[in-house]
This record gives C-alpha cells, structure tokens and sequence, in this order.
C-alpha cells in the first residue's frame, strides 16, 4: 500500500469515527460542551465542581495560599533555639549529620545561632521574633507548624513538592485539585487566581498549573501593571458589541467542530473565550483599590494603590476572595539567604511581614476567617549550620524541618504544633509532612484525599501521591 492508500484509510476511519460520535447519539463533544459551560450544576454539586462533593461538611470553603518561595529562615523567625545560640561557632554532633544531605555546604560547617532575639505574645505566650511585631499582633489567630518536613533539597523540586505534592514536573497543584473538585463560586473572574511578587518562582508555572487536568482548572496570573492580563482591552475601533459578535460566530464555529471530532479541547477553548470575555469587564473593576478607604490601605502598609507589591497583592487576595474567587495564590521569592541573612531577612520582613497579618485582620473583619483557609510558608527551611567564608551570615538549604503558620478555616488558633530538637536541625515531635499537610488542608475543605482522584495514563493520580494523613492536632 502506498502512502496516499494510507492517507485515504486513515481518512476515512476518521470520517467513520466522527459519524459515529455524531450519529449514535454518544454526543461526547456536547457533553463536554454542556460540563464545561454549565459547570454541571446539580443539586449535590457547586458550580463546575464533581457531583458529590464535598465530601463531609467543609469547615473551609477558600483558600489564600501566601508561598514564601526561597525558603525563609525558620530560626530567625518562628522556631526559637537558644540552645543554638550557646552552641555558636561550634561544629554540630556528628550524629547529627549521618546521611545529611545539603545543597551547597560541607556536613562540618560551624552552627550559627540565630541572628534575631524572640519573645512571647499573645494569650498563650507565643514566642515570635523581632523581626515579626505585626504578626505578633495576630498571633491568637495563627497556628503554628514547627515540625514541617520534605525530601526535596532544591528550589524547583521542593516548590512544587509543596505545591502538587510531587517533585516532578507535571502534576496538577493544590488550587487545580480544589477547583476541580468543588469548582467556583465566581461566574466573572477566574476560580483559581495567581498573583506575583518580587521574582516569581523557581518552580515556574508548575506550582499553579493544572498538570494533567483539564486546563480551565490551571491557575491564572494576573499582572500587576498594565492590563490585569494581557490583552484584556480592546484594541482601537473595536467596541464591545463588535467583539461580542465576532466571539459568538467563532463560536459557532467551534460547536461545529466540536460536534464533528468531539475533542474536549475545543470545549475548553469555547470556555476560555467565554471566560476572558466576561474577564474584560470584572478585572479593571477588581484592581482599582481607589474603592478602599484610605484607613485600609494603611493597615496593610500601602502608600502607592497603584504600585504592584506583596502588600496590594495581600488587598487584591481579599477582594478576590469577596467575589467568589475559591483559591488565591500569592508567589513571592526573596528568601533565599546564602549570605547576608541578618539584612536580606530584615528587609524581607518589612516588604511583606505587615501585610501578612493585616490579611488575617481584614479577613476576621469582613467576617471571612472562619470558612477561609490561609496558608503561610515556603518550600523548605534553613541550616543550623552557616553558609559563609570567615565572618559568614548565611544558611543552606534545610528540607529536615521547617515552619509554616495557618489560620481560619477549622485550624485551631494561637497554638503552636510539633517541635525540632534544641538544634533546630531534626523534627523532635509530631513530624508534618507535605503530605500530611495536603490532607489535612483538603480535609477542611470537605475532601477526602484519598478520594479526589484523577485517571491519568492507566492509573489513579491524588494530590497526596499513596501518603498522607490528617493533622487531627491542628484542628479546632
């Protein structure tokens, strides 16, 4: 058989494929139509979520997830180790360092004791450091995690560790799992939303990418000068009813085709158009914080609305969150302190320490704390050990224990969970995993992780891999 005998053959199983999608009544490509644009809205289900979630009754119903990428230094800031302080200069026990592995420094390297002094607060005498006056201010609110840990040793893999719950590229992350399983609650702005400071992420759009699920339940970054996203005015002569002509043709078009092959993509591609659409009209609304009063922008310590910092992206986390937005996502990476730790962590905490909290502040004020899930962390922590020649002044990378602090949403507050030993080098009690945490947070949301599954190349796929269980002590 020659070549053009092939192509014909292959043509007409083509052709014979297609009548029969179309003609059997299967309708594959209308019943991906009718999911995607009607969200399959039944009784037991939100909007564009699965029928029968949640799978309890939620204590969360969204999540602002603020991802401290470069990994900030848990000594300086939540875990207080004076035993380290007294030990500084000298090199650690050497059981301490069998089968360590780091990322750049030798094993033998002299401890540091922490650069910055604590002190407790708040009713349960929380100790936090210096560094950290306004989350002191919310420490009642917060919970804790001191015993965090993960296998990932770098940047990239241990982010989106964090973040999918595998180090490899590829897999949906936490906000895609969300969206996919209790869809959104906002018609006009995207369920899963990502926002940018400072210099993004080592990790890359795989810490918000919706991986191996279908591609509305990605996250989408929007930008913090010019158009909310790209493209998102209209180019001169063209007017609103104009585009709204042209898409409903192309529509139209895109049915056609999407009848005749039955591709699901082509159903996303209908919704993606649908959706930047109804985009142009929400998004300038959303980011003109003109609307908040002046009082609020100096809670989260904003002197220009128009400036695009972590502070207005903690504002915009709000207003997002107002408008039905089910999972918010702040990236901002400046944390990574190889030398020169005591300044860089300082300034850090100044560009971004007072928003945080005025987050948490805002939320209990608007009333949304209790069914908001906030999550404050980054993918891994600091040596014990310094990183430096001579008079060094800074930490490697640390994947043993690492600290994150939660609020709202089910989480029990002002308590602090798990502990590392008086190195801060080991978890010593009540280890969380990534894992671990994935559960617990899906958890509060009404989800049972172990089943929110996705088939994907002949097997079931999860966001907690085969591991993980609920932090039952985190949990009011």
């Amino acid at each position: 058989m020659n070549l053009t005998s092939e192509l014909r053959l292959q043509h007409a199983c083509n052709l014979k494929r297609r009548w029969f999608l179309r003609d059997c009544g299967v309708g594959l490509g209308a019943i991906a139509l009718q999911s995607l644009m009607a969200g399959e809205r039944t009784a037991d289900a939100a909007p564009g979520g699965l029928p029968g979630l949640p799978h309890h009754p939620p204590r969360a119903k969204r999540v602002v997830y603020l991802f401290h990428a470069g990994a900030p230094s848990q000594i300086e800031l939540f875990d207080p180790k004076p035993q380290l302080a007294r030990h500084d200069g000298q090199l650690p026990p050497p059981e301490l360092l069998k089968d360590y592995r780091s990322a750049f420094i030798k094993p033998n390297s002299a401890l540091l004791g922490p650069r910055y002094s604590f002190a407790p607060h708040g009713k349960h005498g929380i100790e936090l450091s210096e560094l950290l006056p306004h989350t002191a201010r919310v420490v009642d609110e917060l919970c804790i995690v001191r015993s965090m840990h993960t296998e990932a040793v770098n940047h990239a893999p241990a982010q989106i560790m964090m973040n999918t719950g595998s180090q490899q590229f590829g897999r949906p992350s936490f906000g895609s799992w969300t969206l996919y399983g209790l869809g959104s609650e906002c018609h006009d702005l995207p369920g899963y939303v990502v926002l940018t400071s400072a210099r993004g992420t080592s990790g890359g759009a795989s810490n918000y990418g919706s991986g191996f699920l279908p591609t509305p339940f990605g996250g989408v970054p929007l930008r913090g000068t010019g158009d909310p996203v790209l493209y998102l005015s209209n180019p001169k002569g063209l007017d609103r009813e104009a585009q709204r002509a042209s898409l409903d043709t192309l529509r139209r078009l895109n049915e056609l085709s999407l009848e005749e092959v039955g591709d699901p993509a082509i159903a996303a591609r209908i919704e993606n158009y649908e959706s930047a659409y109804r985009l142009q009209a929400a998004a300038p609304e959303l980011v003109d914080l003109s609307q908040e009063p002046q009082a609020m922008l100096d809670l989260y310590g904003i002197k220009d609305p128009a400036e695009s910092n972590y502070a207005r992206n903690c504002l915009l986390a709000r207003r997002l969150l107002q408008r039905g937005v089910r999972f918010v996502q702040l990236f901002h990476e400046a944390w990574d302190q190889h030398n020169n730790l005591s300044k860089k962590l300082k300034q850090n905490c100044l560009d971004t320490e007072q928003a945080s909290a005025a987050l948490v502040q805002d939320l209990k004020q608007q009333g949304l704390l209790d069914d908001t899930l906030v999550i404050w962390g980054g993918e891994f922590g600091r040596t014990p050990m310094v990183q430096g020649e001579g008079a060094g002044d800074g930490r490697d990378h640390h994947n043993r224990s690492y600290s994150i602090w939660l609020a709202g949403g089910g989480i029990k507050a002002g308590y602090v969970h798990g502990e590392t030993d008086e190195l801060g080098f080991n978890v010593a009690r009540d280890p969380v995993h990534v894992h671990d945490l994935n559960a617990t947070l899906l958890h509060l949301l009404g989800i049972d992780h172990e089943r929110l599954t996705y088939r994907f190349q002949g097997r079931d796929y999860r966001l907690t891999d085969v591991h993980g269980s609920i932090v039952k002590g985190i949990l009011t």
